[in-house]
């Protein structure tokens, strides 16, 4: 590992925002972490990497499970050996519906997503952050804009 280069963990790396962000940080010549549910949508973020950029290590995670946060986390540090920054940028919602409609396991798989999977990952982050050499890193949580801008039948 090139010593001046930076490492990034990005959550929700196989589309949207976090697809973008993982690019533009690999661009900037980080080593790249790609969490995320499918292989495949992080196998074709991989694929957009920049040439002159970090590298891209995809691994499949389901944030919502410790277990499976761990093994990210020791996959991160066997092959880098330390992380610089962590984009929790993984999310999920629910069809549009009433609130009385939700069921309790559609509920708590948003919870598991959007809360504990973050929980988790900044666990874990910063754990590797305190104990690397030299110490510190960054955190970045980014949520949705309906914390902003509430839509009808969006719990």
């Amino acid at each position: 590992m090139n010593a001046q280069r930076k490492i990034a963990l990005v959550t929700g790396a196989g589309s949207g925002i976090g697809r973008a962000v993982s690019l533009a940080l690999q661009a900037a010549n980080y080593s790249v972490v790609l969490a995320g549910r499918r292989q495949s949508e992080l196998d074709a973020t991989a694929a957009l990497a920049s040439n002159t950029g970090g590298a891209m290590l995809p691994v499949p995670t389901d944030i919502s499970q410790p277990d499976q946060v761990a093994a990210l986390f020791a996959a991160l540090h066997e092959t880098f050996g330390r992380l610089d920054l962590l984009f929790n940028n993984a999310g999920m919602g629910t069809p549009a519906m009433p609130m009385e409609d939700l069921t309790f396991e559609q509920w708590s798989a948003v919870v598991g997503v959007n809360l504990t999977g973050s929980f988790l990952c900044a666990q874990h982050a910063m754990r590797l952050m305190k104990a690397q050499d030299p110490q510190g890193g960054r955190i970045i949580n980014n949520g949705s804009i309906s914390a902003h801008v509430p839509r009808p039948h969006s719990v």
